[in-house]
């Protein structure tokens, strides 16, 4: 029997032994889970993980391969990923690499072997924290020292936002332009925003209004990404400025950060949200939309209460704010994602809300 090569140490003093894959090396990282039963390399390529040990809860992982076409960024940053089963022979006519080779080749440690079962329900118990992907020479004291000591980093979004300015133009006619603020992207937003005729400008995490301005956008967009938003002041005080010069469209982090641009406030999750299926009622209609989500903070419902923004969407697990909305400025931004892949696509019509914003904005202004 293959003996175990890799053990896990939890900050609140749990081990669990297992087996390595990918790149073999010891890290503290925040532990979360996600419960999404496909999808696990959007998952690895998707920034919002950058800094954290994503735990699987579907059973088996790595069994379709990766895909040249389904990366959510060029470069995958995530911490770890840690699974029960993985296994190293794909079957699927699309597959190029095996999930292990790709987190070989981008330094992402894995271990499977895992009571994935334990683990899960004591990050449902005990919320996200630390923990040691170790050797298994490594002691429990040895190991929660290291944790101690380890203060996890908060410039995550400056590490994974791109560098330069870069214009991406739609395959036909160019009907709106718009400015996309990168704190951490997906793929599947630019993807989106071109296949509805938008000339995409990506830009920093950290470009001011006044260079955003300069670009003569139609509208801007504001991504995805990871940690917290007040560790980004930089882009919240950018978007204070953009406010009701143009149409403004967040998704997840971009949501937390239009909402502390207006004045509102946001808190830590004990888990967060991470999955494809959760139930989010849009409140304006009733309708209620199967979501993709990923994140650990939310927007407090009552710091809302000061600001001109108004909630249009909530989580019906547990009445977390999902969408936020300010019609006088033409702003919104929802908490879920969706630009999903895979996954429901009950929320893409939020890019054709946002194109029909630019529309009334363009219309006003001629």
């Amino acid at each position: 029997m293959r003996e175990f090569d890799r053990k896990i140490i939890t900050e609140d003093g749990a081990e669990y032994l297992g087996y390595g894959f990918g790149a073999h090396k010891n890290v503290v990282l925040e532990l979360v889970f996600n419960t999404s039963m496909v999808g696990y390399q959007e998952i690895l390529s998707d920034p919002s993980y950058t800094d954290q040990a994503v735990v699987m809860t579907y059973p088996l992982i790595g069994n379709y391969g990766m895909c040249d076409d389904d990366y959510e960024t060029g470069r995958p940053t995530i911490g770890a990923l840690i699974v029960h089963e993985y296994n190293d022979e794909p079957s699927n006519f699309r597959s190029t690499k095996t999930l292990g080779s790709v987190m070989e080749q981008y330094d992402i440690p894995g271990v499977s072997g895992v009571d994935t079962r334990k683990l899960n329900r004591s990050i449902r118990d005990l919320g996200s924290r630390k923990v040691l992907i170790t050797d298994p020479a490594t002691t429990l004291e040895e190991g929660l020292a290291i944790i101690k000591s380890t203060v996890l980093p908060n410039d995550a979004v400056s590490r994974v936002s791109c560098k330069a300015i870069e214009t991406f133009e739609p395959e036909g006619e160019v009907r709106f332009r718009v400015a996309l603020i990168d704190c951490g992207m997906k793929r599947n937003i630019l993807r989106s925003l071109l296949a509805r005729g938008c000339r995409v400008t990506v830009v920093p995490w950290n470009t001011d209004a006044e260079t955003i301005l300069g670009l003569s956008p139609d509208g801007v967009m504001l991504s995805n990404g990871p940690g917290d938003p007040t560790d980004v002041p930089q882009t919240i005080a950018t978007v204070r400025a953009l406010i009701g010069k143009l149409p403004i469209f967040g998704i997840c982090l971009g949501h937390q950060i239009l909402s502390l641009a207006y004045g509102a406030k946001t808190y830590k999750l004990l888990f967060g949200h991470r999955g494809g299926n959760h139930p989010v009622q849009d409140l304006a209609t009733g309708r209620i939309e199967i979501t993709s989500q990923n994140h650990s903070y939310a927007v407090d419902t009552d710091s809302l209460a000061g600001t001109p923004l108004m909630v249009t969407h909530k989580n019906l697990l547990d009445n977390t704010v999902e969408g936020v909305a300010c019609e006088e400025d033409r702003a919104f931004s929802v908490q879920y994602h969706p630009e999903s892949s895979p996954g429901p696509q009950d929320s893409a019509y939020l890019f054709d809300r946002f194109l029909g914003l630019m529309e009334a904005h363009h219309a006003e202004e001629n």
